[in-house]
């Protein structure tokens, strides 16, 4: 069947379209269960007693009054508790180690991003892939959290930091200020947090305060975590974890209830600098909360792991409040230890009985989990001791059963918090195969039509009534039926593919099969037998046939190959190493080819001599150096891939050994990386600029030296006036923009430049008010952008006289 090139791209396209959508919505599946309402104290279950009337009215007294929470963004554990946390943060680790603190590392769940990781630390639930996306645009957050529990409380609270937390909870804090700054700022946005405390901390109208710092993530983006500008940033967020625990001593008054000062992260980094993944570094993140309510130590001690959603039930309770009903945390055990026995089991209650009503609404075969049979047992022995507790009896057989019903309920909650986990986190994989597979058999079916469809007539034969008419096609759709049954049988979570109707998923078994089919009658057509089958010769076939070499299948094979190893994370992280391979095994091939052209030569069909690969006939004068040219070419390829190799261990694995890379960005050795900045610099002018006008010239070398400049004013490399313990200003940041946007914005038009000043004078008055450092940087732009405007009348004038 004749079909035209661009109907059947439609086709193709359309086809294409649906299977990712498919494979999408199984990457990122709508929740299991979220319960829309919100908790409220009136809901709370009444206490259990064995053989009487359940108390309903007993609800504990809140451990804490006052809250603070200090959130330092992309803080890693080892920052604290590492060999190095008494260099970094002093002051923290000798709470951690002396004072009445309890420190954890708290590992958060991938994606380790800011806003998933604040719905973790607000709600206790897991947040989805799909929260990546929304990252950057973050929506009001409509389900249970501590934030609107705290509200609907009267809790007055108040925000400074990421705006991610303004954007997430309008209308929540009665005083905020949001924080938005670009990655190379890490010094105004911890500042426009940090001047607002000593007028905040010296008044009492606020029941909770929150701080999030974002400056030492925006320095592991610009230099990654063993920067020399990380001690700096962590001496001062200790500084200021000093002065607020200074304020919290001096304004506790006796006969009230102790503060609590939280300092955690959101996320770790990575040994690059990002984050997002599941490394070790990107997950683990310091936990430590510091009140007199707890017990002093008296030595460093190794920190307990916790979950970072394990905090949420935690907060709750402490502050009197009703647990998130998505959470799917556990209260952290040690925060309540000081309690009454009967107030520790009350707690343990409620976080129980929280966690297996969530249980109910996601799993239907909630009965059959392990934990919520053992929450029934300890419920039960909970009331058994209830029973005698009331009666009077405090012999220490009662201390032993509660610490007995203690270890129960942990026990079952740690088992429905695994299980909600494991619920919540689970992918549609049967939909994401099935859309694999229709993605895959379409780009199949498309290569195998290009030579085709790229040929003078600009159509495609399919043999779609051959396919359909085929023996194998009805095979595969009862063997693809089939499987679909077994799946849907035997499958212990829901499918949206097994939800369809069976009209629809007998359509796509049907078109999946006759893919299959016309697949195999293409190929066919395109290999040396299918060619004498269809009465064409191998030898003189058309030029819509294809003749690979040996080249062409390592190409085809390495893309192959490369793209099947997306679908593993290890070797997403390790990506380079895929890629080091291919080059290798590409330059080796070369190689081969050209020592054949060379030096390898085979006898044709008439006895004359034919070599492998076609090549001109030069004299051996002519052809003497191309030869050793050609040879020593890949060879030298390879020889710089190792040396690229062993500049810079990237990765997740061996990013932290060092490399020509660590050695270069050594204070010691900056004069070494400047000067071979400066070379690279000006080698790709020259290698460049022999194409370009008069006017590209000037702007690619203010383009290269605003590269330099700005490299320079982040402290990476030295000017010749500077000396290597000299730090820069950073009015050069401004300069190296500025001749960046010079060498990319040289084509933009008056119009552009007249809407560039107006916007700019709104920011200058701006960047006047508030920082007025910004302001020469904000010259520099505007400037920039004037000469811009006369270079491209300039060449627009001596393009129009040469023409």
């Amino acid at each position: 069947m004749k079909v035209r090139s661009s109907a059947f791209a439609s086709f193709i396209l359309m086809f294409e379209v649906l299977g990712v959508a498919l494979f999408l919505r199984g990457f990122f599946p709508a929740p299991v269960k979220s319960l829309s309402s919100k908790g409220s104290l009136e809901d709370l279950p009444a206490e259990p007693l064995s053989g009487g009337s359940p108390n309903a009215s007993y609800i504990p007294r809140p451990l804490f009054g006052r809250l603070v929470i200090m959130l330092i963004d992309a803080m890693r554990e080892d920052y604290v508790f590492g060999a190095n946390g008494r260099v970094h943060m002093p002051y923290t680790r000798h709470l951690v180690e002396r004072g009445s603190a309890l420190s954890f590392v708290a590992k958060a769940r991938s994606p380790t991003v800011t806003m998933p990781r604040i719905k973790a630390l607000t709600t206790g639930s897991i947040p989805g892939f799909i929260d990546v996306l929304m990252n950057l645009n973050s929506p009001a957050l409509l389900e249970d959290n501590l934030i609107w529990q705290a509200k609907t409380a009267g809790k007055k609270m108040i925000f400074y930091g990421d705006e991610t937390w303004v954007r997430l909870f309008p209308k929540h804090f009665m005083e905020y200020d949001g924080t938005l700054s670009f990655v190379s700022d890490y010094t105004e946005a911890d500042n426009n947090v940090t001047r607002h405390l000593d007028s905040t901390l010296k008044r009492d109208d606020w029941d909770i305060l929150i701080l999030h710092y974002l400056g030492l993530d925006h320095i592991g983006h610009i230099s990654g975590p063993r920067s020399s500008l990380i001690q700096p940033k962590l001496l001062e967020m200790d500084d200021i974890l000093k002065k607020i625990h200074g304020f919290l001593i001096s304004k506790e008054a006796e006969g009230s209830l102790p503060y609590l000062l939280v300092l955690c992260a959101d996320h770790g980094m990575s040994e690059t600098g990002s984050h997002g993944g599941s490394s070790e570094p990107e997950v683990n993140t310091p936990l430590v909360l510091i009140s007199p309510a707890f017990k002093r130590k008296v030595g460093m001690e190794k920190p307990d792991e916790v979950e970072q959603v394990d905090l949420t039930p935690t907060l709750a309770l402490s502050l009197g409040l009703p647990i998130s009903q998505n959470s799917v945390g556990r209260v952290i055990q040690s925060v309540f230890e000081e309690t009454s026995l009967r107030d520790q089991l009350r707690f343990l209650h409620l976080n129980g009985h929280q966690l297996n009503s969530l249980l109910k609404d996601s799993i239907p075969d909630y009965e059959k989990e392990a934990g919520f049979e053992q929450y029934r047992v300890a419920e039960k022995a909970h009331g058994s001791w209830m029973k005698r507790y009331l009666e009077g009896n405090m012999s220490e057989v009662l201390t032993n059963m509660g610490k007995k019903v203690l270890k129960q309920y942990f026990e079952a909650l740690s088992t429905m918090s695994s299980a909600l986990s494991k619920q919540l986190g689970k992918y549609d994989v049967y939909s994401m195969i099935a859309g694999m597979v229709f993605v895959f058999q379409l780009l199949l079916v498309l290569l195998l039509a290009m030579p085709e469809a790229l040929s003078g007539s600009a159509s495609v034969d399919l043999p779609v009534i051959s396919a359909l008419l085929s023996l194998p096609f009805y095979l595969l759709c009862l063997l693809l039926a089939s499987v679909h049954v077994l799946v849907c049988t035997s499958t212990e979570s829901s499918c949206y593919f097994c939800s369809l109707s069976w009209g629809l998923v007998f359509a796509a078994i049907a078109f999946s099969s006759a893919m299959s089919c016309l697949m195999l009658y293409m190929m066919t057509r395109r290999l040396p037998l299918g060619l004498k089958l269809y009465g064409k010769s191998p030898l003189k076939s058309s030029s819509s046939e294809w003749s690979l070499s040996e080249l062409d299948v390592l190409l085809l094979v390495g893309t192959a190959g490369h793209t099947l190893s997306l679908a593993s994370s290890s070797f997403i992280e390790e990506e380079h190493q895929t890629w080091y391979f291919l080059l290798n095994t590409l330059c080796l091939v070369v190689f081969q080819d050209v020592c054949c052209k060379y030096f390898r030569e085979k006898s044709g069909p008439g006895g004359e001599e034919e070599h492998v690969l076609p090549y001109k006939d030069y004299h051996k004068e002519e052809m003497y150096p191309e030869k050793w040219l050609a040879l020593a070419t890949p060879p030298f390829v390879l020889l710089c891939c190792r040396l690229l190799r062993y500049l810079n261990q990237t990765g997740m694995q061996w990013a932290h050994l060092p490399d020509l890379g660590h050695w270069l960005n050594s204070s010691e050795h900056k004069v070494v990386l400047s000067l071979l900045s400066a070379f690279s610099l000006v080698l790709i002018y020259f290698l460049i600029q022999r194409r370009c006008s008069l006017v590209s010239k000037i702007a690619l070398a203010l383009g290269l030296l605003g590269v330099y400049s700005y490299r320079a004013a982040v402290g990476n490399v030295l000017f010749p006036w500077q000396h290597s313990g000299r730090s820069m200003s950073k009015s050069p940041v401004a300069v190296g923009h500025g001749c960046y946007c010079l060498a990319v914005l040289r084509s933009v038009p008056v119009a552009a430049y007249i809407v560039l000043v107006t916007v700019l004078r709104y920011h200058l008055f701006i960047w006047s008010v508030f920082s007025p450092k910004l302001l020469y940087e904000a010259m520099h732009l505007l400037l920039t952008a004037g000469v811009c405007l006369i270079f491209n009348t300039v060449e627009q004038s001596h393009t129009s006289a040469s023409s």
